[in-house]
């Protein structure tokens, strides 16, 4: 297990982490280290214990409001997956419509000829 050092609210703190996600745990400490300083700096010294709660407040009221923007787009997602599917559906059977009515014009056509060449053929005959 890896482990790195962060600083937070001006302390370090040494933490353990999976092999490779090092980057990662330092990037997110640096994001809460942010937030604690966006507070500090408009409620001024309100004590550390508050800070970091307040700010652990504000992370977690982020981290809700994208899972609901992750949600709904997943819903998006879904719906127009379902969307996608039901225009593939119909866009088979507009096909077989065409096809079939393009087998059922050649055949007109086949036989509009063949009554036109009829009497050709019988006079050639």
């Amino acid at each position: 297990m890896a482990q790195v050092s962060v600083s937070i609210n001006g302390r370090t703190f040494r933490m353990a982490c999976d092999e490779g996600e090092q980057e990662r745990l330092v990037g997110l400490a640096h994001r809460f280290d942010a937030a604690i300083e966006t507070l500090r700096r408009q409620f001024g010294e309100i004590g550390d214990q508050r800070l970091t709660v307040m700010a652990g407040v504000m992370v977690v009221d982020q981290l809700s409001e994208s899972e609901r923007r992750i949600a709904l787009l997943e819903q998006e997602v879904s719906a127009l997956r379902q969307t996608a599917s039901s225009v593939g559906e119909r866009r088979h059977e507009v096909e077989d419509g065409i096809a079939l009515r393009l087998d059922q014009a050649a055949e007109r056509l086949e036989q509009l000829a063949d009554s036109l060449l009829d009497p050709i053929r019988a006079e050639n005959e």
